[in-house]
């Protein structure tokens, strides 16, 4: 389905880091009628406009009757800038498989950009937790979490002040 646009868009994209990469979805209801429309909002009103993708695009296939449910896929090629949007992607539309179809063989990333991958990756973990906690927890104990979620955000942000600044923190040796 690649034109000689989208070849062309693909190797810039990849030159710059991008991934091309191919998500397999699944979906389940009751009602066969409702899942190609809830896949194909999932594919163009949350795929298709997250940071970071550059475009997609793939099929949705009938659905299917399992026992007592229906079931659909989608399989979607897709084109990301870099690897923390397809980290974004992945993490929030959970696929349930993924394929690099591009680059081939090894992958080079700067350390600089590992960097912001890193903390993108700590960042996308402390939302799940926040989410996970205050659904869970009441009280007492949520207002500590809280508090110390707070605190964690502000230390982050006064590091990456400080990294940004060239002010590098005083290390010392870990003791036992």
């Amino acid at each position: 389905m690649e034109t000689k646009e989208m070849s062309e868009i693909t190797e810039k994209v990849l030159q710059k880091g991008g991934l091309l990469s191919k998500l397999y979805f699944d979906m389940q209801s009751e009602k066969p009628e409702d899942l190609q429309p809830l896949m194909t909002d999932l594919i163009n009103n949350r795929l298709l406009k997250a940071p970071g993708v550059v475009y997609g695009f793939g099929s949705i296939d009938e659905p299917i009757k399992l026992e007592e449910i229906y079931s659909t896929s989608a399989i979607v090629t897709v084109l990301v800038t870099d690897l923390g949007a397809l980290i974004d992607v992945v993490f929030n539309l959970s696929p349930i498989g993924i394929e690099i179809l591009k680059p081939q063989g090894e992958f080079v990333i700067k350390s600089r950009d590992l960097n912001t991958l890193m903390v993108r990756l700590s960042e996308i973990s402390a939302d799940y937790n926040r989410y996970i906690l205050t659904r869970v927890m009441s009280g007492d104990d949520l207002e500590k979490v809280k508090e110390s979620l707070k605190s964690r955000e502000a230390q982050g942000k006064r590091l990456l002040e400080k990294k940004s600044s060239g002010e590098a923190p005083k290390e010392e040796p870990l003791k036992d």
